[in-house]
């Protein structure tokens, strides 16, 4: 908020990370296998989360 009276200091690499991993998850979201969760247990799901990485490191 411009307006605060009390500016709170910002790491910017640290925010350009943080911002680096939910663009990422943004991407994953976008696989509807990923996204509405399909696999019942732990290890598909995981599974599928890494075919969908590679999938997007691909491209």
């Amino acid at each position: 908020n411009p307006s605060r009276a009390l500016k709170y200091p910002l790491d910017k690499h640290l925010y350009a990370q943080r911002h680096l991993v939910e663009c990422c998850f943004s991407k994953l979201k976008q696989f509807r296998r990923v996204a509405t969760r399909f696999e019942k247990t732990a290890r598909n799901y995981r599974a599928v989360v890494t075919l969908a990485a590679i999938v997007l490191w691909m491209r």
